[in-house]
């Protein structure tokens, strides 16, 4: 499951997200022992490589849908798991770690399947606290899965689908921002996108609180 789950990210996906996604597991599994989070004892180490290697497929042409790129992967991760025969309730775990690994603050509260794939996946992106890796260990990982600019090219990706689908960038979403960054067009005020619908005139002779 997890040879088949590599070699189908690899065949749909640049190969900078790739070696990304491989990373985060190397880095999830690190994290996971400096909690004191054994493999196959305290989580299922399956089911995290699972959820690392296809955290990004939606970033993918065949992961590409019209909803955010990390649901849409999780869809995707889903169904071809559970084409290879998983169970749907192992391959809940991981689409839930796919759809939740942006989301860091509800995702590090959630079993520790979930948790690794977010703190793997964000470790590869920007190291830091509270997590020292021992000297040599990014190394000896960049000598087999080099970075080939992974966060520039994650970004291009984010937003080449979101300038392309604007569905997939909704205001305030992280794809969002990052078309915003692009573009440079404003975000609508709270009052343009919920207080301009005339069913409930909520803001018809209201006074400001504060």
């Amino acid at each position: 499951m997890a040879l088949n789950a590599a070699n189908f990210l690899r065949d749909i996906v640049d190969p900078a997200i790739f070696n990304h996604s491989m990373r985060s597991y190397l880095y999830a599994r690190f994290i996971g022992e400096q909690q004191g989070l054994r493999p196959d004892l305290e989580y299922d180490d399956e089911l995290l490589f699972l959820g690392c290697v296809l955290h990004d497929a939606g970033l993918s042409d065949e992961g590409n849908g019209d909803q955010l790129f990390d649901l849409d992967g999780a869809d995707l991760a889903a169904r071809f798991l559970t084409e290879q025969g998983m169970s749907s309730e192992r391959a809940e775990i991981v689409w839930d770690a796919i759809a939740l690994h942006l989301c860091h603050e509800i995702a590090l509260r959630k079993r520790p399947e979930i948790a690794l794939v977010t703190a793997g996946a964000g470790f590869d992106l920007s190291p830091g606290e509270p997590y020292t890796l021992p000297a040599g260990y990014a190394d000896r990982i960049h000598a087999v899965l080099p970075r080939l600019h992974a966060t520039a090219v994650l970004y291009d990706t984010i937003v080449g689908q979101a300038l392309d689908k604007p569905q997939k960038a909704p205001p305030f979403s992280m794809a969002g921002e990052l078309v915003r960054q692009k573009t440079q067009v404003p975000w609508p005020t709270w009052q343009q996108l919920v207080g301009q619908d005339p069913s409930w005139n909520d803001y018809d002779g209201y006074q400001a609180r504060t």
